[in-house]
């Protein structure tokens, strides 16, 4: 292998693999190959570059690139390995006779594997299977929070959101930056990342702390801004408040009874047909004068936009002329048919970003709506087949995960243009990067029962640990009916998760659907159905008095929920945090997967199972009390702790 220096980056090539590290950041090094004659530009996940000093040398048999306590040794063979000081991070994983690496070589398996796939390749990446617990990589349904054994599809779905980030109990933070349709595997033998279409590797490693990791990692790739306090508070939102007068009569009703309500939320098909992007006037006669009377009433409004334009929408033919919509590879341009034959339209053009713009600037924003519900962000598909989707950026299954970033940052850059300084926005998925672009994130249309809510909990603590740090759910899922045995006590206790939580969001679906139309036509606001009423008083009164309980809980906890959030701003931390993040040093702490740190300070114990009363605490060292209120001083280790339907368990770090 031919080794040289160039601006302070180490090459390497062999045959027409050519490999370039560099620092990239503190204690962190980018790695790309390629076997094309230059590296691509296109824009990826590392958004920025802050200064590094890395140090490059010739040693016998191979190169070394070492950036603060990070180090890349690259043997003459051609084979990487990463160490922090003395302690080996992670190491490629070959198996045949250029680079043996006192393994068998007849395999003929080397790490770096490129196919052709048409002009680019589909690339396979492996590493050898250390001891380690794995974290990150987003949002999955499943409760397995360590995902060492897990298989990971890298493609954005309903309620899955793939952010190819993971960090490592060896001290380490990887990153593929790749945003094409992939697949991860934490085997037990190797670990193995696959790249369906791709014109060459890229990745980041960082050393250090969980701490220390999540910092460097947010400083490349962009952390969240200020959140506001003004949306601390309860989200209010069902599927679906059908006209203006409904949604001010719920607001009125929450001002009535002495409960505060931040955010007010308008669903989908309060528009005439998809991709009109504006209120059906029949239902909704004037919006200014709604947001106007909501914002007296101390409530922001949010609107639902979805990117689907309907083939009957006043947008469709102006939007396929100008060739801002998703491209199929074969067949109609179909793409979504849920309610309406639709197209979506192509976050990944600027172009069609400040169309989109445009239409909503002029039919909500100047009416007063400041905040958006990006629904659908994935986008989905009426199938997942990512080859047969095209955006400007490229086919799908090369470019597919840039969507979701570059639609929230469509609306994030339009809307600080417009001098808005506290934008948020929310939305169903999410990319490396997405935090920067004001994104609260939720974990999508999910069923309502107790394993969904374990599912949420492995969920957001991952996602947090992959650089998003907003996230909320539908609070008792979105799937459910109310009159479903232990429905209320699910919503409670999801209730009290989600009071523990970034942001406190209140949606569903709430059935029976025997709630009739307003019209018998196909289209327009009236013709799409409703569920339940699905407010803090709208499950008897037991069930009020605890959600009204923990309302007020959280509203009293804004004070300290300001300071979590600042970190996350500031250094890119998550609101909901695993005990390890916080405790690196025990050894326990990377094992216990059903409690979490809200910041610094709180330990949240929810209760995840249907009939639960009492549960086990671990606390780690310190001394700590019951949040809140509590006098008696408990002291690192395990408890039994009771947990009646009213309470959930939680303990403050007082040392």
């Amino acid at each position: 292998m031919f080794f040289s220096v160039e601006d302070n980056a180490l090459i390497a090539q062999e045959g027409n693999e050519r490999i370039r590290i560099e620092g990239w950041g503190e204690c962190a090094l980018r790695v790309r190959a390629t076997l094309n004659a230059s590296f691509s530009c296109a824009e990826k996940g590392l958004l920025s570059r802050p200064k590094s000093h890395a140090e490059v040398k010739r040693v016998e048999n191979g190169a070394i690139i070492q950036n603060g306590s990070l180090c890349c040794i690259v043997h003459e063979h051609g084979w990487m390995e990463f160490y922090d000081g003395d302690t080996l991070l992670l190491k490629e994983y070959y198996r045949d006779f250029s680079g043996a690496n006192g393994h068998s070589p007849s395999m003929k398996l080397r790490a770096r594997e490129y196919k052709p796939h048409g002009s680019d390749y589909s690339i396979t990446l492996r590493f050898e299977a250390l001891e380690e617990k794995l974290f990150g990589m987003g949002q999955y349904q499943q409760p397995l929070l360590n995902l060492k054994g897990c298989v990971l599809e890298l493609a954005q779905r309903n309620s899955q959101i793939s952010v190819p980030f993971l960090l490592s109990s060896r001290g380490y933070g990887f990153l593929l930056n790749h945003a094409g349709v992939g697949e991860a595997a934490f085997g037990a033998n190797f670990t193995q990342w696959r790249e369906l279409c791709s014109d060459e590797i890229d990745y980041w490693i960082v050393s250090g702390t969980p701490k220390d990791i999540l910092e460097r990692y947010t400083a490349v790739t962009g952390r969240a801004p200020q959140f506001p306090e003004n949306m601390l508070g309860l989200w209010q939102s069902k599927l679906r408040y059908r006209t203006q007068e409904e949604v001010l009569s719920v607001a009125r009703e929450y001002h009535r009874r002495g409960l505060p309500l931040d955010v007010i939320v308008i669903d989908f098909f309060h528009w005439v047909r998809q991709g009109d992007w504006a209120f059906d006037p029949d239902y909704f006669p004037d919006p200014e004068a709604m947001t106007k009377e909501l914002h007296a009433l101390g409530t922001r409004c949010m609107v639902s936009v979805w990117p689907t334009v309907d083939r009957k929408s006043v947008n469709f033919l102006p939007m396929k002329e100008k060739g801002l919509l998703v491209r199929t590879e074969r067949g109609s341009i179909q793409c979504f048919d849920f309610q309406g034959d639709t197209v979506i339209y192509d976050a990944t053009s600027p172009a069609a970003r400040d169309y989109l713009w445009g239409q909503i600037e002029k039919n909500y924003y100047q009416k007063g709506i400041d905040s958006f519900w990006l629904d659908e962000a994935e986008p989905e598909y009426c199938a997942y087949d990512f080859e047969h989707f095209r955006y400007e950026a490229g086919p799908v299954v090369k470019t597919g995960n840039l969507y979701p970033r570059a639609h929230a940052e469509g609306f994030y850059r339009k809307m600080k243009e417009a001098g808005q300084k506290d934008v948020v926005n929310l939305t169903r998925s999410a990319w490396v990067g997405s935090a920067k672009c004001g994104a609260v994130v939720w974990s999508g249309d999910i069923l309502s029962n107790f394993e969904t809510l374990r599912d949420q909990l492995a969920g957001g603590l991952n996602i947090g640990l992959a650089g998003i740090p907003w996230w909320t759910t539908d609070t008792g899922g979105f799937f459910g009916d109310v009159t479903a045995p232990h429905f209320n006590e699910l919503l409670i206790r999801w209730f009290q998760f989600s009071v523990f939580s970034p942001v406190l969001r209140l949606h569903g679906d709430r059935g029976p659907h025997d709630i009739p139309s307003f019209t018998s036509l196909d289209f327009g606001g009236g013709f799409s159905p409703t569920g339940r009423d699905n407010e803090l008083w709208s499950y008897g009164e037991e069930t009020y008095a605890i959600l009204k309980k923990f309302l007020f809980l959280r509203l009293s906890m804004k004070e300290y929920l300001k300071e979590v959030f600042a970190e996350a701003s500031e250094k890119g931390y998550p609101v909901m945090r695993t005990l390890f993040f916080e405790f690196p040093a025990d050894s326990r702490a990377w094992e216990v997967a059903d409690e979490y740190m809200l910041g610094s300070r709180l330990l949240v114990a929810p209760v995840l199972y249907e009939g639960m009363l009492r549960r086990t605490v671990y606390l780690p060292e310190g001394e700590w009390r019951k949040f809140p209120g509590g006098e008696e001083i408990y002291r690192g280790g395990e408890y039994e702790v009771d947990a009646p339907l009213d309470e959930i368990p939680v303990f403050e770090r007082i040392k």
